[in-house]
């Protein structure tokens, strides 16, 4: 975690630090910001389940096609699914404007020199989409593999995207953002054949070393390949997030989807 760089402080959050606490000290306070910010998680999670919105939290290095792969599964889902957008970066709205020329709503958060986004950043974002007239939001993070895994931002998933020009040892380097996702998509696998150093398999050995069995499926969003597997994902977790609770079930839809 960023303890130690600070980074736990964020511009939505800080106003939390103001709060008159005898004998604060550095750690108490990354803890209470830590316990605001799960809280405030549960309150997005609560404004999606009411909705009956598939939340999605996406997570890689930089270019690893985090906003490649956003287009693509907005192409192919245009005419099944309300899609929206909430893009997390350090400054500029250029990932955001890519994704409203493909006709999607999408809010751009700007962090300033915060590497991850938290559930406060979220929840201001919320209130700029009609959650009424949305089937699943995607949370774009900030393109890091280690700050963002420890942070509840109200999301029903994890997706974490591992591109062929990293190493395939990354699972294995960076355990925390792995054995966080419940899915992990292979990206830009139409330049295996001009790379020698990423074995797919190892890849994949890495991730189940960690006793995660979150599938691992190859894609190629600019190819438009591979992508039936994570489409047919999207749209069966989508159909979960919509259907209404059983009646007298006692069971909350979040909690039905977290075991699902």
């Amino acid at each position: 975690m960023c303890n130690t760089c600070g980074c736990t402080i964020t511009p939505a959050n800080q106003y939390l630090l103001y709060r008159p606490v005898e004998q604060q000290h550095t750690l108490s306070v990354l803890n209470h910001l830590l316990a605001e910010n799960n809280a405030q998680a549960a309150h997005n999670r609560a404004h999606f389940d009411a909705h009956g919105v598939l939340a999605l939290n996406l997570m890689s290095s930089p270019g690893a096609g985090k906003t490649a792969l956003l287009e693509a599964t907005i192409a192919a889902l245009r005419d099944e699914m309300r899609i929206a957008v909430i893009e997390g970066d350090l400054e500029t709205e250029n990932d955001a404007e890519r994704i409203r020329a493909q006709g999607v709503p999408a809010v751009q958060i700007t962090t300033g020199t915060a590497c991850h986004l938290d559930a406060h950043m979220v929840h201001g974002a919320l209130h700029q989409i009609d959650l009424d007239r949305i089937d699943i939001v995607f949370i774009e993070n900030v393109g890091n593999l280690v700050c963002p895994a420890s942070f509840d931002l109200g999301q029903h998933r994890n997706v974490v995207l591992l591109s062929v020009t990293e190493g395939d040892d990354k699972p294995a380097k960076y355990p925390v953002m792995f054995r966080a996702a419940d899915l992990v998509l292979l990206t830009k696998t139409d330049l295996l054949p001009h790379l020698d150093d990423f074995d797919p398999a190892q890849a994949e050995r890495c991730l189940r070393r960690l006793a995660n069995p979150a599938p691992l499926w190859p894609l190629s969003s600019k190819k438009m390949t591979g992508l039936e597997p994570w489409l047919n994902w999207l749209r069966g977790h989508a159909r979960k997030a919509s259907a209404p609770a059983p009646a007298h079930s006692g069971v909350e839809l979040s909690s039905t989807l977290n075991h699902a």
